[in-house]
């Protein structure tokens, strides 16, 4: 069935926020997440009584009203959340955008903040509170547990059916550590790697290295969603939501060879026809990499080549700055910091207001996504 999306430049993201990223902050989520949201509230031109909207991941330990007291933010018209963890992101701006577009609040704020290094880690192992129920029980009870090895599977399956290699997988991590060392906010801002150094590296899950996983981190992000009508008074440039989607596949469609059956082939051509555009007029984009393998087939799944032939793409260095298509000019999960596809959005923002440090020369359309292409968003200057 197809259904006709009406949010089409209906909103816009007006202010941005972040923390500075680290391994070890020292601070409460709290404290960083009042810090990211006053920052976007800064840098939309606004105050604390404009805002009347919350959401946030349903992971997050910081509850609305809390964010809201600390900020003197009056009363909440609006207030929501959104999971899975790192599919969260994107479908939270649109969630913020529906509300602010239907007259359901003015100005929203999405934010995250997580100490994801010093704190609780996602990578650690430990099953998962659904212990082994629903299609949890087809896997758990044999080992898998974190989504590095779901990952790992898949990349696998990758190299047997098109000859991807481990070299196009270091691609990948080679081109985000580049951008990251544009990046002074970086993790690894100055820590230059190469493929020797990418192919030498510790195995985490094989086929996966240390250098193809998210850098887990501490800090925090936000932004602040507004109706475009009201979006002109902001005191930078508003980025407007051109395009939106969702997808959430059922079952175990991450973990099989179906290349068709995930979110990002799902949602691809929605988005597209949401924002009436294609691929090709697309500038910059932000995908989720938790793993690099992952940014291999969401440029076959977005249409950015064909299936199968991601890992060329990715060798021929047509995803770094400069190449045909920049991909994670911030340095993305792998090198910028990992804060579940908050900071990918805020990249593309500052690309479209022209004022990244790894500046794609006149950037007008981005393209963002959250999870394995659970939500994603085309955004215009």
């Amino acid at each position: 069935m197809t259904l006709k999306n009406n949010l089409k430049d209906k909103a816009a993201i007006v202010g941005i926020g972040e923390t500075a990223y680290s391994r070890e902050s020292g601070r409460s989520e709290l404290d960083m997440a009042v810090e990211a949201a006053d920052k976007a509230i800064t840098d939309a031109g606004l105050s604390s009584s404009d805002i009347d909207g919350i959401v946030k991941f349903t992971a997050d330990a910081t509850p609305q009203g809390e964010l809201a007291a600390c900020l003197g933010i009056p009363y909440l018209r609006y207030y929501g959340e959104l999971g899975p963890l790192g599919g969260a992101a994107c479908g939270l701006v649109i969630q913020a955008a529906m509300a602010v577009s239907s007259g359901m609040a003015n100005n929203v704020i999405v934010f995250r903040s997580v100490n994801g290094r010093s704190g609780a880690r996602y990578g650690s192992g430990v099953v998962t509170t659904r212990r082994g129920q629903g299609t949890s029980a087809f896997t758990e009870p044999y080992g898998l547990l974190v989504p590095g090895q779901s990952s790992a599977m898949r990349a696998r399956r990758h190299m047997h059916d098109f000859g991807t290699k481990l070299e196009h997988f270091g691609g990948v991590a080679l081109a985000f550590r580049k951008h990251a060392c544009l990046n002074p906010k970086a993790i690894m801002y100055g820590r230059p790697i190469t493929m020797d150094d990418y192919l030498n590296s510790k195995v985490f899950f094989d086929p996966l290295r240390i250098f193809d996983c998210a850098l887990e981190a501490d800090g925090a992000n936000a932004f602040i969603i507004s109706a475009a009508d009201n979006s002109f008074n902001s005191s930078e440039r508003p980025v407007f939501i051109m395009g939106a989607a969702q997808a959430l596949p059922a079952g175990l469609g991450d973990r099989g060879g179906n290349w068709e059956d995930n979110g990002a082939s799902r949602l691809a051509p929605e988005l597209f026809a949401s924002a009436g555009v294609t691929a090709d007029d697309i500038d910059v984009v932000g995908f989720y990499d938790h793993f690099s393998p992952v940014i291999i087939t969401k440029l076959e799944d977005y249409g950015f080549c064909k299936r199968g032939e991601g890992g060329p793409f990715v060798g021929e260095g047509r995803i770094e700055l400069g190449g045909q298509i920049p991909v994670n000019t911030s340095g993305g999960h792998l090198s910028e910091a990992y804060l579940q596809g908050m900071n990918q959005i805020i990249e593309v923002v500052r690309q479209l207001r022209h004022q990244s440090y790894a500046q794609v020369e006149d950037a007008e359309l981005g393209l963002v996504d959250s999870g394995d292409g659970s939500g994603a968003l085309i955004l215009r200057r």
